[in-house]
């Protein structure tokens, strides 16, 4: 139960929420976008262990990545 009182759980939910909140800005679905970020927050917290700093990093890779699959797909849809 200490877990869920966590800073880093605290700040998953957060990312979680964002990505939600992002995805219905870009009209997408907000449960894919939540759902990677919780996926991408686990594998640094519990997997490779980075602690804060580098779950934010993954969490900024995240974005990266949708960032860059959205352009490619928008400069596709355009020619």
């Amino acid at each position: 139960m200490g877990m869920l009182y966590s800073l880093p759980f605290i700040v998953l939910i957060c990312c979680a929420a964002a990505y939600y909140k992002a995805a219905d800005i870009e009209n997408t679905s907000g449960i894919l976008w939540a759902g990677m970020s919780v996926v991408v927050f686990c594998i640094t917290w519990f997997v490779i262990g980075w602690g804060i700093p580098g779950d934010l990093l993954g969490q900024v890779a995240l974005l990266a990545g949708i960032t860059i699959y959205r352009v490619v797909r928008d400069s596709k849809k355009s020619s």
